[in-house]
């Protein structure tokens, strides 16, 4: 797993420069002078050389979009699998903070010791939607066998992934490339292009590499985009411009996924992410059964104060 930035830093063409945000080629006219090009390479009038800026600038960007997607599959992924494994558990460690809070409350009476068990039993009282909330490991009731089996170290059925393959993922990544909404230049092929990415977008997040191929199949026989003829200098740079503006907006979602609790936890063991929710397992599970002795010391207290 690689964050954006980074995917993005790969994919980037040497030689290239930046005019706000987007990619140009270096070389320019902002160097001080015209490059020397040869009649062949076709490079002789200015707006040539913006056109092949903006093919840079958009294959720049759609490189950057498919990164910053995958990560975010790859974010959600992890954060459905944190709270299927680890939910029971931080469930489990909250009742039992709320048993010692109650005992401590019961043994002294104190008015502030009574309020502190009020507050943690306020937050372990049950939810509307608590069963949607843990995927189906507990209801008001409490925890579902199935969680009470994994506390305890017995066999339990492992939760359920959605973990694109590697084949899903290359078929993602080749779609996105013909099909990217920002190839289009009118505007019905734009939308034709967001209806169908969409599709590929869902397909992915599933893991549905049948459906990939399918979509793969219906795209290789669909209208062929027609090529776009040199357009005026100033709307290429208005379109440099919206490409920028584009990245900066993608560039705060990559930040917000990084920054995120689970985006934050990914990073931590971006190649095996089981291994390190196995490792926080362990660390609860061992906060459990601190809480637990911790609680039985209590409650025995309180049964030796008693006459």
């Amino acid at each position: 797993m690689t964050t954006p930035e980074a995917e993005q830093s790969q994919a980037e063409p040497a030689g290239a420069g930046t005019r706000g945000g987007a990619e140009v080629p270096a070389g320019g006219a902002e160097q001080g002078g015209e490059a020397q090009v040869t009649a062949e390479d076709g490079a002789g009038r200015p707006e040539e050389r913006l056109e092949r800026a903006v093919r840079v600038a958009e294959q720049a960007l759609i490189e950057y979009e498919i990164a910053v997607e995958t990560f975010r599959v790859e974010v959600d992924n992890f954060s459905r699998l944190h709270h299927q494994k680890l939910g029971p558990m931080y469930s489990r460690l909250d009742e039992l903070d709320a048993r010692i809070a109650e005992a401590t409350a019961a043994r002294t009476g104190d008015p502030e010791d009574i309020r502190k068990a009020d507050e943690a039993r306020a937050r372990v009282m049950p939810m509307p939607g608590v069963e949607e909330l843990f995927h189906g490991w507990m209801d008001g009731e409490g925890l579902f066998p199935e969680a009470a089996a994994m506390l305890t170290d017995q066999p339990v059925q492992p939760p359920q992934r959605v973990r694109p393959s590697d084949e899903a993922r290359k078929l993602y990544r080749e779609l996105a490339r013909k099909a990217h909404p920002d190839l289009a230049q009118e505007e019905a092929e734009r939308a034709r292009r967001e209806e169908f990415i969409t599709r590929v977008n869902a397909a992915y997040a599933r893991g549905d590499e049948a459906l990939l191929r399918e979509l793969a199949e219906e795209w290789a026989a669909g209208p062929v985009p027609k090529e776009q003829g040199p357009t005026p200098a100033e709307e290429l740079y208005a379109r440099l411009e919206w490409l920028a503006q584009r990245k900066e907006m993608l560039a705060l979602v990559a930040k917000e996924l990084e920054e995120s609790a689970i985006g934050a936890m990914l990073r931590l063991a971006p190649d095996d992410p089981d291994r390190l929710l196995d490792e926080i397992a362990d660390q609860l599970l061992a906060q459990v059964a601190q809480r637990e002795e911790e609680l039985a010391a209590l409650l025995a207290q309180g049964d030796g104060n008693r006459p």
